[in-house]
């Protein structure tokens, strides 16, 4: 049997939306967009879940968020999670990876468990650093982009993925965090049973004093990534007609690419 936990994060689902930065110049206007469990997240929730269906044990989904996380969290109930936990503090704002992991840590640190699943990155920074920084925090070993988990006695035999298509094939010992690559897995759909189950099940919400932090170490000020503004890259596209002999456009093209440091 396996106790996991599973840390994910509620992210705008912006696929089909025309998105607007806020009167800020710091973030996306949220009004009438929809939040839900990141991409990445969204394959670790459904990994937790395989896994105890096969060994036995529980699964316990974190958040560090915003009241709004509580329908995610539903969610993650209602696909088998059996516990959740949110952080949820109106001091949390411009949080980074490392602001986010500290939170968890702390949290995390007094639970009992044998693996921690992450996504591989967020939907919305894609920053990719909580699942590393958390277990460097917590002194555990760590695999990234794991795209195979294969539990054997206290053992993680995994494969992760490499750049090119390679997958190289790594052993360590439990309790161990895995961030979670896309594709390991087919996310299930959440049932009408499932929805109903997980309403009944409660969902633990602490702030910092909770959890024993402070603003000033977990806020944005001790953040090491800032936002200063966010903008609409300017379109630059520029059509140019090449006209001459072969030789001529050949040379022209040259010249144009070395301009550009292309070449």
């Amino acid at each position: 049997m396996l106790d996991i936990i599973v840390c994910i994060k509620q992210v705008l689902d912006t696929a089909e939306a025309e998105l607007k930065i806020d009167s800020s110049g710091k973030a996306i206007e949220t009004c009438g967009l929809v939040f839900d469990i990141g991409e990445w997240d969204d394959y670790a929730l459904e990994e937790a879940v395989r896994i105890k269906e096969k060994t036995g044990g529980t699964v316990t989904v974190i958040t560090v968020g915003s009241e709004e996380a509580e329908r995610t969290l539903r969610k993650c109930l209602a696909r088998g999670a059996d516990k959740a936990i949110k952080i949820v503090d109106k001091r949390l704002k411009g949080l980074d990876g490392y602001a986010t992991a500290k939170i968890l840590h702390k949290i995390i640190k007094s639970m009992h468990f044998d693996l921690i699943l992450t996504g591989a990155q967020a939907s919305d920074d894609e920053y990719a650093v909580v699942g590393p920084m958390l277990a460097e925090l917590l002194g555990l070993p760590h695999v990234t982009m794991v795209k195979k988990i294969e539990l054997k006695d206290r053992l993680a035999i995994v494969n992760r993925e490499l750049e090119g298509g390679l997958e190289e094939i790594v052993e360590v010992k439990l309790p161990a965090v895995l961030t979670i690559q896309t594709g390991i897995n087919e996310p299930r759909y959440v049932s009408l049973l499932g929805v109903k189950k997980a309403a009944q099940k409660e969902i633990k919400a602490l702030g910092l004093a909770d959890i024993g932090l402070s603003e000033n170490e977990v806020g944005e000020t001790s953040s090491w990534i800032k936002i200063e503004k966010i903008f609409v890259p300017p379109a630059e596209k520029e059509v140019k007609t090449i006209t001459g002999s072969p030789e001529e456009i050949v040379t022209r093209i040259i010249e144009i690419l070395k301009t550009k440091g292309l070449i």
